[in-house]
């Protein structure tokens, strides 16, 4: 499995390109500047599928649309943050972004914990609310794609409308004790492993020790 890295959108989230067959992808968020991604795709002689998004806000979902109408990939989304694909306000757009919104047409709802098949790999999706109501992770392999559930020594901001403190613990200690290791692709600034945020995240401390 080959992850390529781009930085897309008014807030350079991450969106994490993973080649699933020969000259076949998926694409993990894509924040906007959609016409940067189709000609890496281009440039790299890759097919995208399939396009699937951690959760609903703005700066992760403002050039699927755009990607989804150039090549025909499908969008998949949880069923709990599908409504900010066509809000605005939802979505945070309205107040946080500077460029125009562009509502997604047609997606895929997932609910729960499932897992979304694209050539040669498997995405098991985790569902990991606190964020958002409907953020999840993507497992595939040793790779975690944690959105803005997990970062780097940090986690995502629960201080937004859907947001929620209380969920987000439950959706730590979820990953904090998954077991074995995994590398970590979060939405915003650097990769990681879930081993070293065990060890150092501080909002992982209050887990250490327990049912380990």
């Amino acid at each position: 499995m080959k992850i390529h890295h781009l930085q897309l959108g008014p807030l350079r989230s991450n969106c994490y390109i993973v080649e699933t067959a020969p000259g076949r992808c998926v694409a993990i968020d894509i924040g906007g500047d959609s016409r940067l991604l189709l000609e890496f795709l281009k440039m790299k002689k890759l097919r995208l599928s399939k396009i699937l998004l951690t959760h609903g806000h703005f700066d992760h979902i403002g050039g699927a649309e755009e990607v989804h109408q150039a090549t025909g990939a499908e969008i998949y989304i949880h069923d709990l943050d599908s409504h900010m694909l066509t809000s605005e306000v939802y979505s945070l757009a309205n107040n946080m972004s500077f460029v125009d919104f562009v509502p997604v047409t047609d997606w895929t709802a997932v609910y729960g914990d499932c897992f979304i098949n694209d050539g040669e790999c498997s995405f098991r999706v985790l569902h990991t609310p606190g964020h958002s109501r409907g953020s999840v992770c993507y497992i595939c392999d040793d790779a975690i794609f944690s959105g803005d559930t997990l970062f780097c020594c940090s986690t995502g901001r629960t201080d937004f409308p859907g947001s929620s403190p209380e969920a987000m613990i439950y959706s730590l200690n979820l990953l904090y004790h998954l077991p074995g290791d995994y590398k970590v692709y979060p939405g915003h600034n650097e990769s990681t492993t879930l081993s070293y945020e065990r060890e150092v995240n501080p909002y992982m401390k209050q887990f250490r020790g327990k049912n380990d």
